[in-house]
């Protein structure tokens, strides 16, 4: 069955394929016009001063009896030329001023952002005038004026389009794996930005074209005996009434280009809109070549905590103060190990661990009392000597798969990147290393597959790709943050497998950051339980098949509202009542004590530490149980809520 190729989209839209065609005629006269008609066009006749139109002259001639319609034509060059260059111009400085930031930090987004609204406040006429002031008349200043009015806009522009590429966590995971920021800003931020810009471009190279024209029809743009468009206005326009005809020809030529940059903007921003984005590449098979390994980091000596985490706390500004949503954090990651993180929503987890990970949210305030990876001591450090003494160190996988890929990269292309930043490998080495990535992780045909984009792949196999990502730089410690959000059962049980499998093979360790505390249970050996940004117990999974054994009654809680086989389908499922605290207000005491059954004076007037447990693990609570039922303890949760 043949399969019908589909014809371009400007040749099915009727304005883009009028507004293409007329383009292309006009760039066809600035190239070909000069050099057929720049000659005749220059010389005066004087047997031919200001003739109306004839058959030898269709629009007449000027004052020194140049034929019009030929300098008409010949103008196109200048004119065109003028306004593509003062165009571009005005779109890269904008560019640079709008997007560049958001790979420099907030604090670069704000100077950058005060220097476009101060800008922008000037009046466009206003800023054209004094350049031409201070740089005298001519094309050079005309160009340069014009670029100068042109900048702000496209500054704001890029601005409001890279703020939402500067918070994603694809170009987070890129800065956390050293990619430069020229890369950053070249690979990660400037596709993701490049239509609307073009868009952009493409209209405004228009009303660049009238702009220029103007310049030179007031005598402060291109000068004698260079011309444009708007010179021949400007020359015209002293015998409009004698000679009409001497405005025709570049009048029509000015309106003419100038829609028709329009509407091809306008046909590009519709195409833009109702299309899909991607397409589907062909396998293309690469030689036989041996596949390179990274090399493996050295592990710390046998007993030694792979991570070590003392005090960390994170803040952010808020209107009414500092909100603290992870306070006095502290606890430590032996090499192999997978460790679990549970708790409600808002409860820290995913702030906690991004931070670890040099990866918090912008405006973020980390502070620690020790930080200790891998038996260097990284206490005291900058943010940027943090990351870098990491490096490939950390893998990340973020809980979004779609928004944790670049969409403008394909996915090869991405995991790549590891070994190209890191390792210099040549283009051809990272690429096979890529697909050696993804046929690790159990997608098929990954050849084929690193060629496409991630919204061509399921949200699994994403999440797979997200894990090939994490592993490619062989790292002693993955970060899972929420990794089988939104997936189905099945595919849920194939990711956890695969990443238990990983962490086996590798020997890196592994934290697991979740909701679902029976996930955890599944894949874990340890689950440190956060409540209101503080870890309140570190437990051992076996401990969640004996709930009497749980220490705190938040983790009792926890257990209790998961059901079972053996859940009684007639009761009510069990659920914590009331809510986890405000933490933009201080809290006095335990967190936990207004959700508690035994919650004493001492509980509301003071906050617990974290202490070890006789039995193993830690437990955060003045009154921890080690008796009775788990039943008993949220029933009687429940009465005292």
């Amino acid at each position: 069955m043949s399969t019908r190729r589909r014809a371009p989209w400007f040749l099915t839209s009727p304005m883009a394929l009028v507004s293409s065609t007329v383009i292309v005629v006009l760039v066809l006269l600035a190239v070909f016009a000069p050099i057929l008609w720049g000659a005749a066009a220059a010389s005066a006749d004087p047997n031919a001063i200001l003739q109306g139109p004839s058959a030898a002259h269709p629009l007449g001639t000027d004052p020194l009896g140049r034929d019009l319609l030929l300098r008409t034509l010949v103008a196109t060059r200048t004119s065109l030329g003028m306004a593509l260059l003062a165009t571009l111009l005005g779109a890269a400085a904008g560019l640079l001023l709008g997007a560049l930031p958001a790979v420099l930090g907030p604090r670069a987004q704000r100077a950058f952002g005060a220097v476009i609204n101060t800008w922008l406040a000037f009046p466009v006429l206003l800023l054209a005038m004094l350049t031409v002031i201070l740089l005298g008349a001519g094309s050079t200043t005309a160009v340069i004026a014009l670029a100068l009015t042109m900048t702000p806009s496209f500054a704001r522009l890029a601005q409001t389009l890279s703020s939402r590429v500067g918070g994603s966590e694809y170009l987070a995971a890129a800065r956390m794996l050293g990619v430069s920021r020229g890369r950053q800003f070249s690979r990660y931020v400037l596709p993701n930005i490049a239509e609307p810009v073009i868009v952009n471009v493409t209209i405004s190279v228009g009303g660049g074209l009238l702009a220029l024209s103007s310049l030179s029809f007031l005598g402060v743009g291109i000068q004698p005996p260079d011309y444009d468009w708007g010179r021949m206005l400007s020359e015209g326009f002293a015998q409009v009434y004698s000679s009409p005809t001497a405005i025709v020809g570049p009048g029509v030529m000015v309106v003419v280009a100038g829609i028709a940059f329009g509407m091809l903007g306008e046909s590009f921003a519709s195409h833009m809109r109702n299309r899909g984005r991607g397409r589907a590449l062909s396998a293309k098979k690469l030689g036989p070549a041996p596949v390179a390994t990274a090399p493996a980091f050295e592990r710390p000596a046998a007993g030694e905590p792979l991570l070590e985490v003392e005090g960390l706390a994170v803040s952010f500004p808020g209107p009414d103060g500092w909100i603290r949503p992870v306070q006095d954090v502290s606890f430590s990651i032996g090499a192999g190990e997978i460790v679990g993180v549970v708790g409600e929503s808002g409860s820290g987890k995913s702030v906690t661990m991004m931070s670890v990970a040099q990866l918090a949210p912008a405006g973020a305030a980390v502070t620690a009392r020790r930080l200790r990876f891998a038996g260097e001591d990284l206490t005291g450090r900058s943010a940027r000597e943090t990351g870098k003494a990491l490096g490939t160190k950390v893998g990340v996988v973020f809980q979004d798969s779609l928004t944790a890929l670049n969409p403008a990269l394909r996915v090869g292309a991405q995991l790549a990147e590891v070994p190209r930043v890191h390792e210099r490998a040549s283009r051809p080495e990272a690429h096979r290393r890529a697909v050696r990535a993804l046929a690790d992780v159990s997608i098929p045909d990954a050849e084929r597959r690193a060629k496409q984009f991630p919204h061509e792949f399921s949200g699994g196999m994403r999440q797979r790709a997200l894990i090939a990502m994490s592993q490619i730089g062989s790292p002693s410690l993955i970060i899972a943050d929420e990794p089988t959000t939104a997936l189905d059962v099945t595919v849920q049980q194939r990711v956890l497998a695969l990443l238990r499998r990983e962490v086996e093979k590798t020997g890196a360790a592994a934290i697991v950051v979740s909701h679902d505390i029976a996930v955890l249970a599944e894949l874990c050996q340890r689950i440190l339980v956060m409540y209101a940004g503080r870890i309140v117990e570190d437990v051992d999974v076996a401990l969640l098949a004996q709930p009497e054994r749980l220490a705190h009654p938040y983790t009792r809680a926890l257990a209790a509202s998961l059901p079972d086989l053996d859940t009684d389908r007639e009761r009510p499922l069990a659920t914590i009542p009331g809510e986890p605290p405000d933490l933009s207000r201080p809290i006095t005491g335990c967190a936990f004590a207004a959700r508690c059954a035994f919650a004493t004076d001492r509980c509301r007037e003071e906050a617990p530490p974290l202490r070890p447990r006789e039995d193993g693990g830690a437990v955060a609570c003045w009154h921890p149980q080690h008796g009775g039922g788990l039943r008993e303890t949220v029933e009687t949760t429940k009465a005292v809520a």
